[in-house]
């Protein structure tokens, strides 16, 4: 606790001052670029990855990050955020953002060693990614299963995206696109999935912009 106090002192000192217009700006109202969905790993720090400054980022952070399907009669918190950025904010991105390593999609594919997680391990027992790869790779080794797991639950979360309704309307007014990617936090790259192609590519290599 310590060091995260002394790191206050010190964010009061050089790194607020020097931007302090910015925060004086903030304090009117924020127009975020981007809704960006994450896990609630320690390792991934989203501001960091996309060097972006307070208030271009409108975040949501979760175990897996996971994106429930639209309920009318059972509203979540991540459907209130989605809401919100899209409908108040016009966000005129959504970034569903997994990573290597995930924790939350090994427990997925272990379900079973869970028990002392019960929360996590219902959580989770209702997603679908691992099925899906399990089906299309066989015969693929533990570490090819986590990877292709971790990709497969950033484009099962953009289908339950798809699934509210400010999301739909605002697709289908062309303001609003959904991107899928996948943070390997060892190497720093960022892999970005094509709908042309089907994959995920280093986003070296897809040129990838957005407004």
């Amino acid at each position: 606790m310590d060091k995260i106090i002394r790191g206050v002192h010190e964010f009061q000192g050089h790194p607020f001052s020097e931007k302090e217009s910015l925060f004086s700006e903030l304090a009117s109202g924020q127009s975020p670029r981007s809704l960006f969905v994450t896990c609630s790993d320690s390792r991934v720090v989203p501001n960091l990855v996309t060097q972006t400054n307070p208030g271009e980022l409108f975040v949501i952070r979760n175990a897996g990050n996971l994106v429930p399907k639209y309920e009318q009669d059972q509203p979540t918190s991540e459907a209130a955020t989605i809401e919100y950025a899209v409908n108040a904010l016009k966000v005129p991105n959504i970034i569903i953002c997994g990573h290597s390593r995930c924790g939350a999609m090994g427990g997925l594919l272990a379900l079973d060693q869970l028990d002392a997680l019960p929360v996590v391990q219902s959580l989770l027992s209702k997603e679908t990614a691992a099925d899906r790869v399990r089906e299309k790779n066989p015969n693929a080794s533990a570490e090819d299963l986590l990877k292709y797991t971790i990709q497969e639950n950033v484009l099962v979360q953009i289908e339950n995206l798809k699934t509210h309704p400010c999301v739909t309307a605002a697709i289908d007014e062309g303001r609003l696109s959904l991107h899928g990617w996948v943070y390997q936090f060892e190497t720093g790259d960022v892999f970005i999935h094509s709908d042309r192609s089907s994959s995920f590519a280093s986003v070296r290599e897809s040129g990838e912009a957005f407004a």
